[in-house]
């Protein structure tokens, strides 16, 4: 499955990448959380959300193919 993985902030500039397309075997998020870490192992000291198709999900939640998936340093609101 091809996915869309959009980096921001911190996360762009640790990656080196704001933009990759990603093939995954599997569509869970927490499957796609460790595909990334072994891929850029700095995000393993950084906290961040993942969103699928703009829209916040958890580590158990599925990705379906074709989706875009957002890293998302933390935030506050104000």
């Amino acid at each position: 499955m091809r996915l869309t993985i959009k980096y921001f902030g911190m996360l762009a500039e640790t990656t080196s990448v704001s933009e990759e397309q990603l093939e995954i075997e599997s569509s869970s998020v927490a499957k796609l959380i460790v595909k990334l870490k072994d891929k850029y192992p700095e995000l393993n000291n950084l906290d961040f959300k993942i969103a699928v198709d703009q829209r916040l999900v958890s580590n158990e939640d599925h990705i379906h193919a074709e989706a875009e998936v957002a890293l998302l340093p933390p935030f506050a609101g104000g």
